[in-house]
């Protein structure tokens, strides 16, 4: 109920799939003019009489003469489709019915309702046959079967089988990563149908489609495109969960990304929209906070002051933009120094930011990253696992170092956490500053260690060894003096 009183609110847009430029669509405006000899079928007996007196019928009649037909002849109209479908072999004339199926849709929605009757008499799934032609090596007939899936899945009054569902929300995430896919439109099209209904956007969610499209939006792609997926990903964001839990995805830096380069008002619009989804949708207030602080991060309040100063003619940018301002500079003033560390962690994009130089953030703080059973921690890393950002690694492992360095226990914890192990081996990285980091943190936590077993042997003999003791210990504290 909620997206239709939205989507009219980006009135320009062609969301309901018929995009001329598409090539899909070109391919259908050609496909109608090739209609096949259904005499030449009769005669060979690949089709059955009552098939072809109504496809004959059906394929000369005008608009209103198509609607006279199907309503006289409903029952025998899904019969006919998926038979020519399911028995003809020849890619030409399976393109041409898919063509006459998906404009009797898209002339009335209601027509859905024809095939989903024939499923349930027949005992089948109503997407069955389409879902199979998704199998086959023709692009237009693969394609337009999956936009006449869309179409069933999102017109009919009932949703899909869970099954078909997963199957189909697989084959679409899978589509978006195909190289040089020419019906990469079609593919989003068909999403930006399929992301309207909440319970598909949380079946999406299940086959790990928001890493696909965040995947595809780091790369290079043209803004058509850009557009087309991140409309997937504010759709995504009514539902308040997905909202809650999207920059764990990175979504806010790779939007930041594409709106600092973005030249397109409309690409620009609606990144905008996501981000003021991604406040005012979370129903709990710290996640809100959060994704302000994620968006000062990366720099956001800098391409708002640089938009407030460009005119646009669309007036919903020009509220965002003040909407977004408002909220992010309130962030701002509310900001703790942890807040800001915290933000940064989760963003993946770790830079000498003043905090992590400040001794005094971490006599404070050290043992915050304790918080949530080691979240930033964890993070860190991860990071240093995963990142190929010779600052990044630079700066976790800076991080870890100052952690054990503040915090008594530091160096059990990321020996549990695997973090010792990951620090050592930067010790051979190609890059000179991150294996300097890489050193400097190994000697925190071998010097940890030992004040560690002094400060034991004291407590247990209480003897006069304990001013020989501080003075062995003395020397190591250079390392970070």
């Amino acid at each position: 109920m909620i997206m239709k009183e939205i989507l009219p609110n980006l009135p320009e847009e062609n969301i309901d799939m018929l995009a001329a430029t598409s090539v899909l669509q070109q391919q259908v405006s050609e496909i109608r003019t090739q209609r096949p000899k259904w005499q030449s079928y009769e005669q060979s007996q690949m089709i059955s009489k009552d098939d072809f007196n109504f496809i004959t019928k059906y394929d000369t009649a005008d608009l209103a003469g198509r609607a006279a037909i199907l309503k006289e002849m409903r029952g025998q109209c899904a019969k006919t489709f998926l038979s020519l479908l399911e028995h003809v072999s020849k890619d030409q004339t399976i393109q041409y019915v898919l063509v006459l199926i998906d404009d009797m849709l898209q002339e009335d929605r209601s027509r859905i309702e024809i095939f989903r009757e024939y499923a349930v008499k027949k005992k089948e799934p109503v997407c069955g046959l389409f879902l199979n032609l998704l199998n086959g090596s023709d692009g237009f007939i693969i394609n337009m079967s999956s936009r006449i899936i869309a179409k069933i899945a999102c017109w009919s009054p009932e949703l899909i089988d869970k099954s078909d569902l997963h199957f189909y929300l697989t084959w679409l995430k899978d589509q978006l990563i195909v190289p040089n896919n020419e019906y990469m439109q079609s593919v989003a099209r068909c999403l930006q149908m399929m992301l309207r209904i909440d319970e598909y956007r949380l079946a999406f969610i299940s086959v790990d489609g928001l890493s696909t499209l965040l995947g595809v939006l780091s790369g290079r792609v043209n803004f058509q495109i850009q557009y087309q997926l991140i409309f997937c990903i504010w759709v995504l964001t009514f539902n308040p969960r997905l909202a809650e839990r999207m920059n764990k995805f990175s979504v806010i830096p790779i939007l930041a990304d594409i709106l600092s380069d973005s030249v397109k008002e409309k690409v620009t619009r609606i990144i905008l929209a996501v981000f003021r989804n991604l406040i005012e949708k979370p129903e709990d207030g710290s996640v809100a906070k959060e994704h302000c602080i994620a968006m000062v991060q990366v720099k956001v309040l800098k391409q708002l002051s640089i938009l407030e100063q460009r005119k646009f003619d669309d007036e919903d940018i020009v509220e965002d933009v003040q909407f977004l301002k408002e909220k992010l500079e309130a962030s701002v003033q509310d900001l703790s120094s942890f807040d800001e560390y915290a933000t940064e962690v989760k963003s993946g994009r770790l830079e000498w930011s003043p905090v992590h130089r400040s001794a005094q953030f971490w006599r404070e703080n050290a043992s915050r990253l304790n918080e949530k059973n080691y979240e930033l921690l964890r993070i860190l890393v991860h990071l240093l696992e995963t990142s190929r950002d010779p600052l990044v690694l630079s700066v976790a492992s800076y991080d870890i170092g100052e952690y054990v360095r503040h915090y008594p226990r530091g160096k059990h914890v990321i020996e549990q956490l695997g973090g010792k192990q990951l620090v050592m081996q930067h010790l051979s990285h190609e890059d000179p500053n991150v294996r300097y980091e890489a050193l400097l943190a190994v000697q925190k936590l071998m010097v940890h260690n030992w004040e560690y077993l002094g400060k034991q042997l004291e407590k247990e003999q209480n003897t006069t060894k304990q001013t020989s003791t501080k003075a062995k210990a003395k020397p190591h504290n250079c390392l970070w003096s």
